[in-house]
């Protein structure tokens, strides 16, 4: 038998999160765009909600016990995601937001017991905030191979000179894990990064500025490094295997975002059948329309489709215990990560379209929401780039087997 129900107590825990963020977080973000709160406000926000959290035993859910987290797997966090996307600092609130999220589970797994205590340990407590430094301007963010930033050995240290940038979180941030090439001529192109432990402020790293996006400025920053001297100690991992740690950290922070990105789309989903129930035109109300009829249709079957793959994604991650050597999961996520991104940008416009001139308005969070949306179809892989490695690997299933059902989520049907 196929069950898709969550057992109880991920039920729980789901419904708890629910209620969390309509007590909570929504009250917060209402009072915050009411009297137009500036930083010092949101910080303070910010940090009432997460002693709430605490207090509701809803703290750090993607992390161990041990390190002070509810220990939860990846199906459970597609429900504890998605619920808490469907408002904009849900995620914060629990210390599940992107990038520290995918940085924790990166030095959980690849930190040395000196790294973790130095840099792991404040991350979950929320004393500090991180980035990731891969993305350079000057070559594809999509081939890590061709990454220009170089760390050259002298002595115990390594200095490193290069480019970065849209580094999500970077202003404010404790720490960055860069990734730098090492390696002049791997046997693989995929050997010649490695990651790095960055203190931030450092000597040589210079946050040049807040790239401005067509959503306005949200700490997506421009580094310039310049003879940045990093202790030999500071290595995360082993020398070369930088693209390895970032691929192992990519795949699950991929399906974090679709997690995340659900909640937002059943959100506008919501307000698109409320309006269609509440707005009169032409003799009857919007939802009695068959052209509206159909967007809610359409974006209901594609929120439904969203949901499953995110699902058997995450059952797949949970099952290999995020090595892909275990239980190959990359398909199922890029699948998904691209699926879900360009459905996200699909049901937000249906919503604006079915508020009309108020859905392009700020009187509604749509037209946020839509700006926001549009960066899900090229961040962590561009659609294109997914589109290329899902054929490549039905194409390599159908050589292997004869067959692609390997390609097309090896179910049993």
């Amino acid at each position: 038998m196929i069950d898709f129900t969550f057992p109880p107590e991920i039920d729980e825990i789901r419904l708890k999160v629910r209620t969390f963020v309509d007590e909570v977080v929504r009250p917060v973000e209402q009072r915050a765009d009411r009297e137009h709160w500036d930083r010092d406000a949101w910080i303070k926000g910010i940090v009432d909600m997460r002693k709430e959290a605490k207090q509701r035993s809803l703290w750090l859910p993607h992390m161990p016990a041990e390190w002070g987290g509810m220990g939860l797997g990846h199906v459970a966090m597609a429900s504890v995601s998605a619920e808490a996307a469907r408002t904009r600092m849900g995620p914060f609130a629990l210390n599940a937001q992107a990038p520290d999220e995918g940085n924790m589970h990166t030095l959980l797994h690849w930190g040395t017991p000196e790294q973790k205590d130095k840099y792991l340990k404040p991350l979950c407590e929320g004393y500090a905030r991180s980035c990731f430094a891969m993305t350079e301007p000057e070559v594809a963010g999509s081939d890590p191979t061709l990454i220009r930033t170089t760390a050259v050995p002298d002595g115990d240290e390594w200095v490193i000179n290069g480019h970065k940038w849209f580094i999500s979180g970077a202003r404010g941030a404790k720490f960055a894990i860069l990734i730098a090439r090492t390696e002049d001529d791997p046997d693989l192109p995929q050997a010649a990064n490695s990651a790095f432990l960055v203190d931030i402020p450092s000597e040589g790293w210079e946050v040049v500025r807040d790239i401005e996006t067509m959503s306005g400025s949200h700490n997506h920053c421009e580094i310039r490094i310049t003879d940045l001297r990093i202790h030999t100690d500071q290595m995360l991992g082993g020398r070369g295997q930088g693209h390895l740690l970032g691929q192992y950290r990519l795949g699950p922070a991929r399906l974090a975002h679709c997690m995340r990105w659900i909640g937002q789309a059943q959100t506008a989903l919501e307000m698109m059948v409320d309006r269609s129930l509440d707005r009169y035109s032409h003799g009857s109300l919007l939802a009695e329309k068959q052209g509206i009829q159909w967007l809610i249709a359409d974006s209901t079957m594609e929120l439904y489709q969203c949901k499953l793959m995110v699902l058997h994604a995450a059952y797949l991650i949970d099952a290999a215990g995020n090595d892909p050597s275990v239980v190959d999961f990359r398909s199922e996520v890029s699948m998904a990560k691209h699926f879900v991104a360009n459905s996200l940008w699909r049901i937000i416009d249906r919503a604006i379209q079915v508020h009309g001139a108020l859905g392009y308005s700020s009187d509604t969070p749509l037209g946020d929401m839509l700006k926001q949306a549009r960066w899900a179809r090229f961040a962590d892989g561009a659609d294109e780039i997914h589109q290329m490695r899902i054929a490549q690997r039905t194409i390599g299933a159908y050589k292997d087997t004869g067959s692609v059902g390997t390609a097309t989520g090896n179910l049993p049907v």
